[in-house]
């Protein structure tokens, strides 16, 4: 079943998009994926659908208010802080990490700046290519994630190649918590979430393993392709290994609110924005892509537009944020589920997002594709 809602910022009333909803419904019946959330601007009007279910035991429906876990579109909300304090000029981009932290497992940051952390520049392993070491901890506080990552050899030496790394934003992190003396969630929350009215976002103190209601059920397949894969419920999940890079909890709404104000300068004066939007080749991370800060541009198949945004994947939830350059034209996507069936053309949701872009988004809304999707995180 699935519904769509016609709300807008506006009095007037929102074109209805029935091709996407379409293609909605088409990610449920032919990809498999339990249920997903979209929220579409266009200048001033808002549209938002839903297909599938919240609950696959009960049917429940999908909302436009459901609290997902949003994986790597932490990371814009991190590198926004970390630029704010570079405004104020309390952290310099081209200042050496290690300069700045200090304690176990943060050697591994040697010849690395924190520009480096925040474009992926940096050479950094991440901690969490090596889940096994992940687990061996009972918990996992930030020094324990970099000791994990300081266990495997670099990706290359600092500012000479290109690689996604968690580890780089739980620096990051910790470089936040040491120039304010205050929590990361504490920063996100004075400096984004409530000046912007964002009251579905948060980021979870490492004990808080629940979602705040309400909420669709998170179902994984522990990112296997296997249509027999076992299907596993991960509603309850420790957040704490992701932390600075992947933790944040938030809506469709709030995404699109805080994409908004970013892409606008309203978060970040002129000079920092530049610094915000300039970006490094990603090799073969994700065809059409290049990063930025915390943030990525991407030309979807087919088009010649650039978007800006971020998408990112946890267990049990994978979410795309994208807009145009202005942030004008905006579409935010959730699916509590983090696979697809191979059988509908799509190798994972972000083929499904993909496609949403290309209708949502780009000019002329070509045709979809039913093509392999591109792959990354």
């Amino acid at each position: 079943m699935q519904r769509h809602d016609t709300e807008s910022a506006t009095a007037d009333t929102a074109a209805d998009q029935p091709e996407i909803r379409r293609l909605l419904e088409r990610a449920v019946t032919e990809g498999a994926i339990p249920g997903i959330l979209v929220e579409l601007h266009d200048g001033p009007h808002r549209w938002r659908a839903t297909a599938g279910t919240a609950d696959t035991a009960t049917g429940r429906e999908r909302t436009p208010q459901d609290r997902f876990r949003v994986g790597s579109i932490t990371k814009t909300f991190t590198a926004t802080v970390v630029l704010q304090l570079a405004a104020e000029g309390r952290i310099g981009l081209d200042d050496q990490v290690t300069d700045q932290l200090s304690g176990p497992g943060t050697e591994l940051a040697a010849g690395a700046t924190v520009r480096m952390l925040l474009d992926h520049t940096s050479g950094i392993p991440s901690h969490t290519d090596d889940p096994a070491a992940l687990n061996a901890h009972p918990t996992h506080p930030p020094q324990t994630l970099l000791q994990v990552a300081a266990a495997r050899p670099p990706a290359f030496a600092p500012g000479t190649g290109w690689a996604y790394s968690n580890t780089n934003y739980v620096l990051a992190g910790l470089l936040v918590e040491r120039v304010t003396g205050r929590p990361l969630a504490a920063e996100i929350d004075r400096r984004i979430s409530r000046p912007l009215g964002l009251t579905g976002t948060h980021l979870p103190a490492a004990d808080d393993h629940g979602l705040p209601v309400p909420h669709a059920r998170h179902y994984t397949r522990l990112f296997r392709t296997d249509p027999g894969a076992p299907v596993l419920d991960a509603t309850a999940l420790d957040p704490a290994p992701f932390w600075a890079s992947g933790d944040l909890v938030s809506t469709v709404a709030d995404l699109n609110r805080f994409l908004a104000a970013l892409l606008s300068g309203r978060l970040l004066p002129p000079a920092w924005q530049r610094e915000l939007l300039t970006t490094v080749p990603t090799r073969d991370w994700l065809p059409g892509a290049a990063y930025g800060l915390g943030i990525c541009a991407l030309t979807p198949p087919g088009g010649t537009e650039t978007l800006w945004g971020m998408g990112g994947a946890t267990f049990g939830s994978w979410t795309y944020a994208f807009a145009t350059a202005d942030g004008t034209r905006r579409l935010a996507v959730n699916t509590n589920g983090d696979w697809t069936d191979p059988a509908s053309g799509w190798d994972d949701p972000i083929g499904v997002f993909t496609d949403l872009l290309a209708l949502a988004l780009l000019p002329g809304r070509p045709t979809v594709r039913r093509g392999p999707s591109p792959r990354g995180r």
